[in-house]
Parts: C-alpha cells; structure tokens; sequence
C-alpha cells in the first residue's frame, strides 16, 4: 500500500470478484446477545448474614444451530451455583449466543471454528454478564477464570476417535 502525503492510494481493490461471487474463505461474530438469563437468590436475606465462603460449582456448554447456509447460532450456556453449608447463595443460568457467519471453509475447519474459536471470542461478554449478574444479586462479582475453549476442543475429539476406535476395535480374544 502506498502512502503519500497521508492519502492512501492503493486500497487492493481488485482482489474482490464482482457481484458478489467473492470465494475467500471468511468467518466471524455478526452479532452476539444474551438469549437467557435467570439469576436466583433463594435465601435472601438471610444469605446476607452468612459468613461461610461459598463453594462455586460452575458448568458450560456449547451448541451450534445452522440459521441458514452461512450463518449459525452458536450458544455458550453457563450454570453457576454458589452453595455453603446452610444453602444455596445464588444460581446463575445464562445462554449467552452469536451469531457466526462462515463462508467458503471446509466442514472441519468450520467445526472447530464454531465450537472452539467462537466460544472463546463470546467468554469474556458472557463473563462480564454473571460479574454484573451476581454483584446485582448482592454479592460480590464473579469473575470467572478464562477458559482454554481450543485445548477442550481438541480433547473432545481425541475422546472421540478414542471411543470409536475401541466401538470398532474387536472383544478381546477374538482375532
């Protein structure tokens, strides 16, 4: 790109196709929304008076849902609940979603991307809405550590192959 007297001349606009027949492989967040959220404080006030520390159980999951051929809904679900010897503090339950748009990248590619790549980008908004949810609750914000989104992915799918290749593999004593 040429840069003269602050005026950039060379803007690479002939690497696009016209009329919309661009076939680069794109991917990206289009939008992002909380679909759900359900704070519960089913011991107020009395929770206010406890001294005991809470122990926090949380607990994620992802989902994708096809919206058309280049966009899916991909939904990060958080359920948080912080417990002490005399009950339950708070439950937090939130689906925190986005919608992804993907073009012109191969199925496995695009896998990862929705269930690995696009979580970790939607983590730290959904993180932000359970801090503000359990400090509006009354207690002090969660901040929740982040999380390693593409180390889990890759588990996930070594698990996998692992159950299938013992699913396929013959009973012992067989040969």
């Amino acid at each position: 790109m040429a840069d003269e007297n602050d005026v950039l001349s060379d803007l690479n606009l002939d690497a696009t196709q016209p009329n919309g027949a661009d076939n680069q492989p794109s991917a990206g967040i289009i939008t992002q929304y909380v679909k759900d959220l359900s704070v519960e404080n089913p011991n107020a006030p009395a929770v206010y008076q406890w001294q005991e520390q809470h122990n926090i159980d949380l607990q994620f999951n992802i989902g994708a849902d096809k919206v058309s051929d280049e966009v899916t809904e991909v939904e990060l679900k958080v359920n948080i609940t912080a417990k002490t010897s005399q009950g339950d503090a708070y439950l937090i339950e939130l689906a925190y979603c986005g919608l992804v748009g993907i073009r012109n990248i191969p199925e496995e590619q695009a896998h990862a991307f929705l269930f690995a790549e696009a979580p970790r980008m939607l983590f730290p908004f959904a993180r932000r809405v359970i801090a503000d949810a359990v400090r509006d609750a009354g207690f002090p914000p969660l901040m929740i550590d982040p999380i390693d989104f593409n180390g889990l992915y890759v588990q996930q799918l070594q698990a996998k192959r692992e159950q299938e290749a013992a699913a396929s593999a013959p009973p012992a004593g067989e040969a």
